[in-house]
């Protein structure tokens, strides 16, 4: 798989391996392997949630803070002191230890009795998946030149999509045939033998290894660790992303259509059971195959598109997200409006395709602006950033528009409109409805107008609510296109910093 050479005129003869493009393929399958268990485990609740809600008598607040701020808490508070072992020490282990921590959390969340012991296996959860990405995004720069990178982070980000695609169908007929702990547990085995098979098969590359023209990381005198220094370098690479003017909105971009896309994506499922009365299993293969296959695609075809149009300027890496994302949204609201299932899966083939190209080009400008040995620490101060506030906010906000949406047309079944709806967000009560409807359904021995009142509100409130979630993406867009100015001059600064030819 490997062979060593000497690269001359390196320090005390520095060992540079050779990597073949057969084993930097094995290495990216195995990391997007090990990303799709990563959103497997991470939304598989946004399939499951309905039954979850249901037994557990929750609100959708409550259910969007499992997916959300539970997760996103510890899982970023983590992402940067795991990424700072990342830079001195070997992030191979990192990320197969990572993996089993959250494998074994997953798993547990099939115990939970009650909403505190599910938050707590959740928290649990973002404690292990913190130690993936950052590492995972450092050794992928390792492995591929600057010219390949953006889209060798897409075929990475390509987990995300695939791991939603299967958390939604596995979850979907696990509830069809068992129950949603049954489905916690089951996806939380796999990530055990993906540890085991990282650890053996993938070897620690040179930091720096695949710059051209470039010291590696290795050949520079570290400076011995100090509370001092590790500060000292995340403030750096904090300047970096919030002090340069293209790098900052092309962060605030990523966060504000990953706020939309994870608070919307979490009551997806939801919707259509909740206004088409399809079952778990219907549900998982429409939002799972139907969302899937378009995100998927749509990842891929934005790493390799803009790479292909960088040659005409470094520009078109914040242009095709901010083209794409604009694109995809009214085919979002297409799905919220359409009269049957059958029209809103159709409709869902096409969103994914625009929005998710805005992963490989952001991914590879954060690489790309940084030293080699600051790269998994960029990657977890965005996600500390990204993740915080879209992950972490994103789900809790759509769920309590939805309540409080929920308590609207409750109280105004006359009154089915969307803005009607939005100009009461601060002035209705949302637990109005949770008394009403405990779990979204109507009290046992209710009469039918009640389940029916109930059912109605809630299936207007979800459409409205998602629509209003989605709608952020508009202005991670806008944040895009200011991105695209100033962003060759800024890659380039970045370019003779790190010596590259």
């Amino acid at each position: 798989m490997t062979a060593s050479t000497t690269t001359p005129g390196s320090p005390a003869a520095t060992e540079r391996p050779f990597y073949s493009e057969n084993y930097k393929r094995l290495v990216l399958f195995l990391l997007v392997v090990a990303y799709t268990l990563n959103f497997i485990d991470r939304t598989i609740i946004s399939t499951i949630g309905q039954a979850i809600k249901v037994d557990l008598k929750i609100s959708d607040t409550q259910l969007g803070l499992l997916g959300g701020l539970y997760f996103a808490l510890l899982y970023t508070m983590l992402g940067i002191p795991i990424a700072r072992l990342a830079e001195r020490f070997s992030r191979v282990n990192i990320i197969a230890v990572s993996i089993v921590i959250w494998s074994g959390f997953t798993a547990l969340c099939g115990t939970a009795s009650n909403f505190v012991h599910l938050a707590a296996y959740r928290f649990g959860v973002g404690v292990g998946e913190a130690g993936l990405s950052p590492p995972a995004h450092s050794l992928i720069s390792d492995y591929f030149e600057p010219k390949k990178r953006a889209s060798a982070l897409a075929v990475y980000s390509f987990g995300i999509p695939l791991g939603s695609m299967f958390g939604a169908v596995i979850g979907g007929f696990m509830l069809d045939h068992f129950t949603w702990r049954t489905a916690f547990m089951l996806v939380g085995i796999p990530g055990i033998l993906i540890a085991i098979a990282l650890k053996l098969l993938i070897k620690e590359p040179p930091r720096g290894h695949s710059e051209p023209g470039a010291e590696t990381a290795e050949a520079r005198e570290r400076p011995p660790y100090s509370l001092a220094a590790e500060f000292r370098e995340m403030g750096i690479v904090i300047a970096t992303l919030f002090g340069k003017w293209p790098v900052l909105n092309m962060v605030l971009g990523v966060t504000l259509v990953s706020f939309a896309g994870y608070g919307g994506g979490q009551f997806a499922p939801p919707y259509f059971i909740r206004t088409f009365h399809l079952s778990y299993g219907e549900v998982g293969l429409i939002t799972g195959l139907a969302g899937g296959i378009s995100s998927g695609i749509g990842t891929l075809l934005g790493g390799w598109l803009t790479d292909k149009l960088a040659r005409f300027g470094p520009r078109w890496y914040a242009l095709v997200p901010a083209i794409g994302i604009t694109l995809a949204f009214p085919f979002i609201v297409a799905v919220y409006v359409a009269p049957t299932w059958q029209m809103a899966a159709a409709f869902l083939l096409l969103p994914g395709l625009f929005s998710y190209v805005y992963l490989g080009p952001t991914f590879g400008v954060i690489q790309n602006m940084v030293p080699t040995y600051r790269r998994a620490t960029a990657t977890a101060i965005l996600f500390f950033f990204l993740n915080l506030i879209a992950l972490g906010g994103g789900p809790p906000f759509a769920g309590w528009v939805i309540d409080h949406f929920a308590a609207f047309h409750l109280a105004h079944p006359g009154q089915p409109g969307f803005w009607a709806a939005v100009q009461s967000m601060f002035t209705g009560e949302a637990t109005s409805f949770q008394t009403a409807c405990p779990g979204g359904v109507a009290p046992a021995g209710a009469p039918a107008s009640a389940a029916a009142a109930c059912d109605g509100s809630l299936v207007l409130a979800t459409r409205h609510g998602s629509i209003l979630s989605y709608a952020v993406s508009l202005w991670g867009a806008l944040h895009y296109f200011l991105g695209s100015f100033g962003l060759a001059k800024a890659l380039a600064k970045a370019r003779a910093d790190r010596g590259e030819a």
